[in-house]
């Protein structure tokens, strides 16, 4: 039985990453293999187990209490996201990053270069990363017209954006699993992973103002309107990611799960929406007479905005994961991969680079069965930076990446040729980084 679970697991696994090629969307497998691994489980009635991190060893468990277990767990992370979903859109809804194009000042490349790595780096480290893409290269398509050169800035935005991802808990979505999962806190992730990760986008910069793409200045006019901004935008852009700020926050003084707190923060930035609005409608109502009016609610049009296939393929993914950790698969695996290579640097960097050919996600989800760490353990600390930062080295590698090939139209293997290679002295560097300071430092 172990053979064919594994079985369906792989073609589901397969079939997420070849979603493109497939044209189907990644939620499909995700949510029919996760449904079909608890359903032969139950019929088959195989034994499953919790893992008993302090012992190192699996104890037995029943069906429904594992299931409603990791369902728990699941539902923390998918809450969680939609509450960032939200206030993001909300901000969108009053123009709020077009206030972002005020700190671009210059026309030099080089200039305009680091601008955008630096603007990456923080923003991602707020808003997650792939938000933080799509805001920047919609302003670069609106700063850079020549699509030639603006695709070198997008290759350079990828990386700098996975790297401020990683030492943030709510910067990538891999990093919030292991935060909301116990595995790390906000302040010893941010100490071990704020440099690395500064080192893992310095690196390409430095390498990538030499190059030739990067040399004299735009010739687009900086001062170019747009047309009306909203008045509001401002404020709305710097409440919304202060809000985002604050849950790390609320989750350090109350000791509570993180979704309480990004509610919280979604409820503040909701408020100040609704006040500023025009809008004179209860957004709970459906009737059809509130229809003409829901796009004047920012918080009613905010949500009909999420992205909710990507909810879906966490719930399915996390779900179908937990499947195997529960049978104790990964428990196993992680004891004969520890057995294979002994030193769990290599393992855990052999990860990043996985994670430049498949999702990281469930790569992310599958490590935090295999190993029983404590929580704050160096071990989880590196895989977070090499989930994050791996990515980069393929531009089908990140949910950043994906965005920009789809925004930009990039060619999979023009990135190869041109960006890879930096992104792995980013990663490469950012990871020596690590060792060292966890090493001699830390």
């Amino acid at each position: 039985m172990e053979i064919t679970l594994i079985t369906i697991f792989t073609l589901g696994y397969l079939a997420i990453t070849l979603e493109h090629s497939l044209k189907i969307d990644k939620l499909i497998p995700a949510l029919a293999m996760m449904s079909i691994l608890w359903a032969l489980i139950s019929i088959y009635h195989l034994p499953v187990f919790e893992v008993d991190t302090l012992l190192r060893e699996l104890k037995p468990s029943h069906v429904e209490e594992v299931l409603l277990h990791h369902l728990g767990k699941t539902a923390e992370i998918i809450i969680f996201l939609l509450g960032a979903m939200t206030i993001v859109e909300i901000i969108d809804y009053f123009d709020g990053f077009a206030t972002i194009k005020n700190f671009i000042k210059t026309k030099s490349k080089k200039g305009l270069l680091v601008i955008f790595s630096i603007l990456a780096f923080i923003l991602s480290a707020i808003i997650d990363n792939l938000t933080a893409t799509i805001v920047l290269i919609t302003l670069l398509q609106k700063v850079i017209k020549e699509r030639n050169t603006r695709i070198w800035f997008a290759g350079l935005i990828v990386i700098a954006a996975n790297a401020g991802g990683a030492w943030s808990p709510i910067g990538d979505v891999t990093t919030t699993m292991l935060w909301i999962g116990n595995k790390v806190t906000t302040v010893q992730l941010i100490l071990h992973l704020l440099i690395p990760s500064l080192v893992c986008m310095v690196v390409p910069l430095m390498l990538a103002t030499t190059l030739p793409a990067f040399k004299g200045n735009i010739t687009v006019d900086l001062e170019e309107k747009d047309g009306d901004t909203n008045k509001y935008g401002a404020t709305m852009l710097y409440l919304g990611l202060s809000a985002i700020v604050f849950v790390p926050v609320f989750k350090t003084l109350t000791h509570l799960p993180p979704y309480v707190g990004m509610m919280l923060s979604l409820a503040v930035v909701a408020t100040f929406a609704e006040y500023f609005s025009s809008a004179k409608i209860n957004i709970t109502s459906i009737d059809a007479e509130h229809e003409e009016y829901s796009s004047h609610s920012p918080v009613h049009s905010s949500l009909s905005r999420i992205e909710l296939p990507s909810i879906l393929f966490f719930l399915g993914i996390l779900l179908a994961v937990a499947a195997l950790e529960s049978l104790g698969m990964l428990f196993e695996f992680a004891g004969g991969l520890n057995a294979a290579i002994p030193n769990s640097d290599i393992v855990v960097m052999l990860l990043g680079i996985g994670s430049a050919i498949i999702d990281n996600v469930p790569l992310v989800a599958a490590s935090m069965g295999m190993f029983s760490e404590t929580i704050d353990h160096p071990l989880w600390h590196f895989i977070a930076f090499s989930a994050g930062t791996g990515g980069s080295m393929l531009i089908i590698g990140s949910a950043a990446g994906v965005v920009a090939m789809g925004m930009e139209r990039i060619d999979f293997f023009w990135y190869l040729k041109k960006i890879s290679w930096l992104a792995l002295a980013g990663f490469i560097a950012g990871s020596l980084t690590f060792i060292l300071m966890r090493d001699f430092i830390l």
